[in-house]
């Protein structure tokens, strides 16, 4: 680990971290009050995504769009408008959007071939994102004086390393920059997270084979062809199993560094908070090993 034990991490005057876990457990809520403090820099994984790597693909599917409309169409070729996305830290709906969702066009669906190309765009785009982080410290730090860095990393990582492989690429470059800190989520977290993912269910990425699996059990199980699936039933079914297959994932990351709660994570209200919590986190590991 980054650092070896909790004493380690309260002397270091460069604090660094890489949250990661399960969306909607707290990793943007810690890193928006780190960088709110004044003393860190905050890199979001999904926003380094949606701007520098998919940036392009995105403003160019609104143009897309927009050229289906006469009036826009004529403004467009002609330069007199610009379309671009106003992706932030706190609205990544552009990315989402853009990601889509498979299924019925009539119901906003993509063909399976597009979604899949879509798909490959965005591992792409994260494991390039990921390999930045060393960038960005730097950058951080040399540009800016930042000494602290948080690294806000997407939910779909564990989708795009190999937790059992002692050099794997991307784990390897963050573990040796950072501490990796998995936001640990309760059963009772994630039947919350099913139930307010039903209600607005929302793109996601998946592995190429488990896409696959699920895709081709869907059709099947609900006797529908590719373009009359639904694409909010089909996210909205295979949220809860895509859930189940991350967890294992996460708990395999969790060797690369510590272990934090879900609970632990909601009651930090301070860096001195997070900063306290991280050094328990070390003692706990450092007292197991």
């Amino acid at each position: 680990m980054y650092y070896k034990s909790a004493q380690d991490w309260k002397n270091a005057a460069q604090k660094r971290v890489v949250l990661f876990g399960m969306s909607g457990l707290g990793k943007t809520y810690v890193s928006n009050m780190l960088r709110a403090s004044g003393d860190w820099f905050h890199y979001s994984i999904d926003y380094r995504i949606g701007t520098r790597y998919m940036g392009e693909l995105i403003a160019d599917s609104f143009k897309k769009e927009a050229m289906q409309v006469p009036y826009l169409r004529k403004l467009l070729l002609s330069d007199s408008i610009y379309i671009a996305s106003n992706i932030t830290f706190d609205n990544l709906a552009p990315l989402s959007t853009y990601l889509g969702k498979p299924g019925d066009k009539a119901k906003e669906g993509l063909s399976i071939e597009e979604y899949r190309k879509r798909q490959d765009q965005h591992r792409h785009a994260e494991i390039s994102a990921l390999l930045d982080t060393g960038h960005f410290i730097e950058r951080a730090e040399q540009i800016y004086g930042y000494q602290n860095f948080v690294c806000d990393s997407g939910g779909s990582i564990c989708e795009v390393v190999d937790p059992s492989d002692p050099n794997d690429p991307v784990l390897s470059h963050m573990a040796q920059r950072c501490l990796m800190v998995w936001i640990k989520g309760s059963d009772a977290h994630t039947d919350e997270l099913i139930r307010r993912f039903d209600r607005a269910p929302k793109p996601m990425y998946y592995r190429p084979d488990f896409l696959t699996a699920k895709w081709d059990e869907y059709l099947s199980l609900k006797h529908v062809s590719e373009d009359a699936v639904d694409p909010d039933n089909f996210v909205r079914w295979t949220y809860a199993q895509a859930m189940a297959h991350r967890q294992p994932l996460y708990q395999g990351m969790s060797n690369w560094g510590v272990t934090v709660t879900a609970e632990q994570i909601s009651e930090v209200r301070s860096p001195q908070n997070f900063e306290t919590l991280i050094a328990q986190a070390l003692e706990t590991t450092t007292r197991r090993t």
